[in-house]
């Protein structure tokens, strides 16, 4: 079946095959949180993208995969529940932003900073800070190859329909403001937007509304 990235707590996960990573999203916990798992089909090696809940449920995902990074999108409880323990069944380095690295229940052996790259097997990732959400909030940007496109995970910075929630005009303005330069300045139309939680988008779906959203304030 095709990737929809439709997926339920309790079902099994979507996966995407793309020339140079395969996407498993998986949705757990009562706050329905999305963890992707991505491989690089070459070399086998994989990265866990927010260690979120239900570590079983984790393990099981992971498979026979060779994790050797989780990254965490940001400091929210929700997104790190089971970072201990997916740690310790896989041995990966854990990989933040040092300005949520304090909010983690394990320490940050890898700090990364706005244009920085996590490698997964022979794919690159580039770090994008996104302030607001948190102060350490960060994407993903994968560059695939020709035919394979562009994809970015978000945490919780942008959804289908805004940005993520903000407790202050300043921390919407600048997440906001990084948003629009940093992923909708930076990457085309037809990028994939996998977030922290729900249905995925793209780029080119959220773009006509960016106006609105600043005009409401969330």
């Amino acid at each position: 079946m095709a990737y929809t990235g439709d997926v339920e707590v309790g079902g099994p996960a979507d996966v995407r095959e793309l020339q140079g990573l395969v996407i498993s999203k998986l949705a757990v916990s009562e706050m329905a949180n999305n963890a992707y798992l991505l491989r690089d089909p070459d070399t086998g090696e994989a990265l866990l993208v927010d260690a979120a809940a239900e570590p079983g449920a984790l393990r099981a995902l992971i498979g026979d995969a060779d994790v050797h990074t989780v990254v965490t999108t940001h400091g929210h409880w929700d997104h790190h529940r089971a970072l201990p323990e997916v740690v310790r069944a896989t041995g990966a380095v854990t990989v933040a932003h040092p300005a949520d690295a304090g909010d983690l229940p394990v320490p940050v052996q890898r700090p990364v900073d706005h244009g920085d790259t996590v490698r997964v097997g022979r794919q690159t990732l580039e770090v994008v800070h996104l302030r607001g959400h948190t102060p350490g909030s960060i994407a993903l940007v994968w560059r695939g190859p020709e035919g394979a496109g562009t994809h970015v995970f978000t945490g919780d910075s942008l959804f289908p329909g805004g940005v993520g929630k903000t407790w202050s005009p300043e921390d919407f303005t600048s997440l906001v403001d990084d948003v629009e330069d940093r992923l909708f300045g930076a990457l085309p139309d037809d990028t994939w937007v996998y977030p922290g939680h729900g249905r995925d988008t793209t780029l080119g779906a959220e773009r006509p509304h960016l106006g609105e959203w600043r005009a409401r304030g969330w």
